[in-house]
């Protein structure tokens, strides 16, 4: 593609989009001209720009600046900051954002979302091109269709970007990848620019918090809200609060937090955030299968979930009732030791036990599902007791927080290719063992080769890892799924 027909396509793309008005495309044309450090174009006329088209326009571009030294390395890492740079020339600034966002909710919430999500793939702050590229599929278990993926769409970190990162002075700015601070940043070799970000502040519980998409997004509408103060995760009674507040203003929505201890919370405890979206996981469609009435909380609906973690399910028309009883629930178990259970509350003076939070609407009613969470290790497990063990590494290692905890795998990108290595072996009947692609899935894959033809392997290779992601969620269960397991599960629910 010629540079001057990229310049009129991605202009006449920010036009199709409303990030750029038709009055304001000349303004366009020149702030482009400026960044690709040009004194004129002559500009060819073009027809409609599909969205599917952006990753080829922005590409030219980039191929051109790079070919005129204006990238110091031709590499992912320094592409993904030029062409963030083009895009936020063209994204309307933040109080243009929020005044369509907020005359939108005035109608309707879900409209506004819908608007939202859509500004924010078409900015390109939400890369199409790269979450087509993750792997999915759903694999039938007894607790329902797990959702799997292999993420491909976060970049690999190039290894000049990682050295020329070494050399760079420390910076506390932004302080991480979630403060409000990202909005408009350009970049860096260590830190992703954000020119195209836009940020929703939004109420919750009387506090300042901020909306926005993840980039990555894992699944539908998949949304972060972040405090607008940059402090540590915290699982309490406000927490409750802010959980059911936000489905409230948003009820289409589900949201949960990621608990606030290692090992079982997410990868970012620094910063006070919780995920939510527009997506229906196979925990919310699980069942409960031993109801449980707390005294003086009959009015609630209560029991344990059928799911491989344990799951204590609240349902009741009235918020401010399962907030109580959810934190009356939370302070015992912090407490909370059974040592025939092997549940610790604490050793040596490291707390163990928090919980991992989920809310949602169902219908009228609001529902708050807590899943029990410990952290304790020992020299068997030194990653966790309560976390995926080592014979599930070679499919599992990372921590198990939010979105697994409800159902869906994020598997590392390597087992794209391993797993379809494993089943070619299989398939012509080769050596496992021999093969570095596939040595670490050999004991494993052994176990179910009998069942694989030519035709099914990969389907049967996908299958049995969602049958390792359930085991997964198993092993980071506090309670065991047997008659001794729900023994000691309904011990703690009659003492709380």
């Amino acid at each position: 593609m010629e540079r001057d027909q990229a310049i009129a396509k991605l202009v006449s793309y920010a036009v199709e989009k409303g990030l750029v008005q038709p009055e304001e495309r000349i303004w366009a044309v020149n702030t482009l001209l400026d960044i690709l450090r040009l004194d004129s174009c002559s500009l060819p006329e073009v027809g409609p720009v599909g969205e599917e088209e952006l990753p080829a326009i922005l590409g030219a571009l980039t191929d051109d600046a790079c070919a005129r030294g204006m990238l110091p390395e031709d590499t992912v890492t320094y592409r993904d900051l030029f062409d963030t740079r083009l895009m936020g020339a063209l994204t309307p600034r933040p109080a243009q954002v929020i005044a369509t966002f907020d005359g939108l909710y005035r109608q309707d919430p879900k409209a506004a979302t819908d608007w939202y999500y859509k500004f924010s793939q078409d900015t390109n702050y939400i890369r199409r091109d790269r979450i087509a590229r993750d792997v999915q599929w759903k694999a039938h278990t007894e607790y329902g269709e797990l959702d799997i993926t292999i993420n491909l769409s976060k970049p690999e970190k190039d290894p000049k970007a990682i050295a020329a990162a070494r050399n760079l002075p420390a910076s506390a700015y932004p302080r991480c990848q979630l403060c409000a601070e990202n909005e408009g940043y350009a970049g860096r070799v260590n830190h992703p620019a954000r020119q195209n970000h836009r940020i929703v502040p939004i109420t919750i519980n009387g506090s300042p918090w901020f909306l926005q998409y993840s980039p990555y997004v894992y699944y539908n509408e998949h949304c972060i809200c972040l405090n607008s103060v940059h402090t540590p995760m915290k699982i309490d009674k406000a927490c409750f609060g802010k959980l059911l507040d936000f489905v409230d203003q948003f009820p289409h929505y589900f949201v949960g937090s990621n608990a606030d201890l290692p090992i079982v919370g997410g990868s970012i405890l620094a910063h006070d955030h919780f995920q939510g979206g527009r997506y229906t996981f196979a925990m919310e469609k699980a069942p409960v299968e031993i109801p449980f009435t707390f005294p003086g909380y009959e009015d609630v609906q209560a029991g344990i979930v059928k799911w491989p973690m344990s799951v204590v399910r609240l349902t009741c028309a009235h918020p401010q009732r399962l907030i109580d009883l959810a934190d009356r629930i939370l302070t015992s178990w912090r407490g909370y030791t059974d040592e025939s259970a092997f549940i610790y509350a604490e050793t040596d003076g490291e707390p163990h036990n928090t919980i991992t939070p989920i809310a949602r609407r169902r219908g009228s009613d609001y529902e708050l599902d807590l899943v029990l969470r410990n952290n304790i290790t020992t020299e068997e497990h030194p990653l966790g007791v309560y976390h995926p063990h080592a014979e599930l590494h070679h499919i599992k290692k990372e921590n198990i927080g939010l979105i697994e905890v409800m159902g869906l795998a994020v598997l590392p990108a390597r087992l794209k290719t391993e797993l379809a290595a494993v089943a070619d072996k299989l398939a012509q009947g080769g050596d496992l063992r021999s093969d570095p692609l596939t040595a670490s899935h050999a004991s494993w894959a052994e176990g179910f080769a009998a069942r694989v033809t030519p035709d099914n392997a990969l389907d049967v290779v996908y299958h049995e890892t969602g049958l390792v992601f359930a085991k997964v969620l198993e092993h980071a269960g506090v309670y065991a799924r047997t008659p001794e397991g729900k023994e000691a599960f309904l011990r703690f629910l009659s003492q709380v």
